[in-house]
């Protein structure tokens, strides 16, 4: 069996275990990583090819994109223009159509595919979100998040100039309500009250509840564990009164890892363009004969 050569281009949280997931995959081999500091290699990284560009590696199918969540259409949109496929785990909910516009433009202008936003919101979530309104078409869910750390709101905190460390939490009040508690550490000769500002307009926090919080060490309040809880009510045909509960606890970046490294697998399935999880077979995501998967699955 040929196996697919993926690239890791950025080597954070999701990057480390998006390494991990790709070790005991079957159908996975490791083409290298791409870092922005490519002689930076730390020690878990010596077996393998580090490098700036992602055109010095050989033979890459697919490209796991573990930046910044704003840096992605840049990225994704380069390599593309490769031929090469991408993933990523967008998470800015109200950007995700415009992005799939322009990401479905380039994919088909160069014969490759992109599927974005393939976290686990958005991502598997969505996927749930969507197989629980087939099953009441008619009805409200809500999404409820945390309590637990969110690595994109986190990521947007650490990129204000003065924030030395940052940490925000996502606690659930309830019917998809949330509130964020952010947790920053504060670089000598910076107003707490500016960076406040800041994190409050950003278009990751404006439109919940936000709290900003001075720290003398954040590292001390780290914790990745985050959940989500899903509920459906709803009408299945005429039917009133239909209710659907998801609920998981989870390792956040380790379950984003895992599932971008599913969604490379689908990737190499797809027609050129781009596409969210809820347009995919969510059985070309998993590893195996397609009738043995029917079997056992169905």
């Amino acid at each position: 069996m040929e196996k697919i050569r993926a690239a890791i281009v950025g080597y954070g949280n999701i990057g480390k275990y998006v390494l991990e997931a790709l070790l005991v995959a079957p159908d996975f081999e490791v083409a290298g990583i791409v870092r922005r500091n490519a002689q930076d290699i730390p020690e878990e990284l010596k077996d393998f090819e580090v490098v700036s560009d992602i055109r010095k590696l050989n033979k890459v199918d697919v490209a796991i994109l573990c930046t910044p969540t704003r840096s992605i259409k840049t990225y994704a949109a380069e390599i593309l223009a490769q031929g090469i496929r991408t993933v990523d785990s967008f998470d800015i909910h109200t950007q995700i159509p415009d992005l799939h516009r322009y990401l479905n433009e380039v994919a088909q202008k160069y014969n490759t595919v992109s599927i974005i936003s393939a976290g686990w919101d958005p991502g598997s979530d969505s996927v749930v979100r969507a197989l629980l309104e087939a099953c009441a078409p008619k009805g409200i869910t809500y999404t409820n998040f945390g309590p637990g750390m969110s690595m994109g709101h986190t990521v947007a905190v650490k990129a204000i100039e003065g924030v030395k460390a940052a940490l925000s939490m996502t606690i659930p009040t309830g019917t998809g309500i949330h509130r964020r508690m952010v947790y920053v550490e504060i670089e000598k000769g910076h107003s707490f009250e500016e960076i406040a500002q800041k994190v409050k307009t950003d278009p990751y926090f404006v439109n919940d509840e936000t709290h900003v919080l001075q720290v003398e060490c954040v590292d001390a309040l780290l914790d990745m564990g985050h959940g989500v809880n899903l509920t459906r009510k709803g009408v299945s045909g005429k039917t009133q009164n239909q209710l659907f509960e998801f609920d998981m606890k989870i390792n956040n970046p380790a379950l984003t890892g895992q599932i971008l490294v599913s969604t490379a697998r689908a990737a190499m399935r797809q027609q050129p363009g781009c596409y969210t999880l809820i347009e995919i077979p969510v059985i070309d995501m998993l590893y195996g004969e397609r009738s043995e998967l029917i079997k056992h699955l169905v």
